[in-house]
């Protein structure tokens, strides 16, 4: 049978100001009858905020510091609670829509696992007034294939706490006995302790009076010491067996504490190292997004700039008279395709005479890059589009860098994504 351990409860904003009241009430003190929680789910969804419905009976009067708590199934006092609440007072006692009330548990302070909780309604003075069924915190997928392991679950947890209410009301006897019993040899050896300092006084006139008796009275006397000293070595080993059960009950609680702290570093590094990843991905997903943006700006300036060459080429070949001439594909024998490897359909002007050609138009210097322009088509928009191929923008804040300084442009976009 799995032993249930109390987990580490994450505190709410309410608990940063006051501590509910609790106490050490067991459960068999506890009256929960007179709080009764309406609508429970069998499981709640995680990541979500939890409403929880309850009705105030008849004879129950709420005060200020009540509050309702989560507890894990299995709780034996009110200081075990996971998270809590304080509830609200309601104006009108007597009124009957004042008996339904609710509070809200917000989605942080709630347990992350699947183990079985309840609502718990504990008054000021920590006495627990009623108690929910159990439910988990479970994705909504998993009901089909959970409820027989939820229900045997169930069943499993209370026969675990039938067996240990149980077995603490056997405790409970045993120690009862234990102390009625030393009560009675504490009152007998005191008795006995009288009845010595008694007879010795009496001994001690009876010596004086009757000497035949001496005899006699120092047998009673022996048996009476013997006695007293069998009394004494059971009171010792009763005192060094509760010493035994009280290191016994310290080393237990101190392996659970161990746990719990491994458990809780194991739970920060785990939460830590998804913090990191979910960091790098926001990183990596801004970086794509500026890369993004930059290759398509680039790619429109190209697209532009395409579209300039075609038109200054079409000009220049609808000039040179060649907007009729065939294009032909060069082989590997022809001179002019060997002499530039770098024109696919070679030289389109190689087969024209210099004297059959007109003379060359003037050229133009441009302005930033030095570069020679034909001087009838430099014009002013042109000359626009022909200067805003020499410098790159930033997609961010618009600043102008040359075309030359391209890792000094991929530098500062980059300093944009922190």
């Amino acid at each position: 049978m799995r032993k249930l351990r109390p987990k580490r409860r994450i505190p709410t904003m309410e608990e940063t100001v006051e501590d509910p009241p609790t106490s050490a009430v067991l459960l068999d003190h506890c009256h929960f009858s007179q709080v009764i929680f309406n609508s429970v789910e069998k499981f709640y969804v995680p990541g979500g905020d939890v409403t929880c419905y309850y009705t105030l009976t008849q004879h129950f009067i709420p005060r200020r510091k009540d509050w309702i708590g989560i507890f894990r199934v299995g709780w034996k006092t009110t200081r075990e609670y996971y998270t809590f609440m304080w509830v609200t007072l309601p104006i009108d006692l007597n009124s009957e829509l004042t008996k339904q009330q609710e509070v809200h548990f917000k989605a942080y302070y709630l347990p992350k696992d699947d183990e079985y909780y309840q609502f718990c309604y504990v008054d000021q003075d920590g006495v627990v007034r009623g108690a929910s069924i159990p439910f988990q915190f479970r994705p909504e997928n998993e009901e089909d294939i959970l409820v027989v392991t939820t229900q045997g679950e169930v069943e499993e947890i209370e026969q675990h706490n039938s067996e240990l209410c149980k077995e603490n009301q056997e405790l409970k006897d045993s120690c009862a006995i234990l102390q009625k019993q030393n009560s009675d040899m504490q009152a007998e050896l005191q008795k006995k302790q009288e009845e010595l300092e008694t007879l010795k006084s009496v001994n001690k006139k009876l010596e004086q009076k009757v000497k035949e008796q001496k005899d006699s009275w120092e047998t009673e006397l022996l048996r009476l010491k013997e006695q007293n000293q069998k009394i004494a070595l059971e009171n010792e080993k009763m005192g060094v067996r509760v010493d035994q059960l009280q290191r016994e009950q310290q080393m237990k609680l101190k392996q659970t504490v161990e746990e719990l702290k491994q458990k809780e570093a194991t739970a920060t590094k785990k939460q830590q190292e998804l913090t990191d990843q979910n960091f790098d991905l926001s990183k990596r997903l801004s970086e794509n997004k500026i890369i993004c943006s930059v290759l398509q700006r680039e790619k429109e300036r190209m697209e532009r700039e395409n579209d300039l060459l075609k038109r200054e080429n079409s000009r220049l070949m609808s000039y040179m008279g060649l907007d009729s001439l065939p294009y032909q594909i060069p082989t590997s024998d022809q001179g002019g395709a060997g002499q530039n490897p770098g024109l696919v359909y070679g030289n389109p002007y190689s087969g024209i005479q210099e004297s059959s050609a007109p003379s060359l138009l003037p050229l133009k210097k441009c302005p930033t890059c030095k570069s020679d322009i034909t001087d009838d088509i430099f014009d002013h928009t042109l000359e626009q589009q022909h200067i805003q191929t020499l410098y790159l923008n930033c997609p961010i804040c618009d600043k102008s860098f040359s075309a030359k300084e391209k890792q000094i442009f991929e530098d500062h976009v980059f300093c944009h994504t922190f």
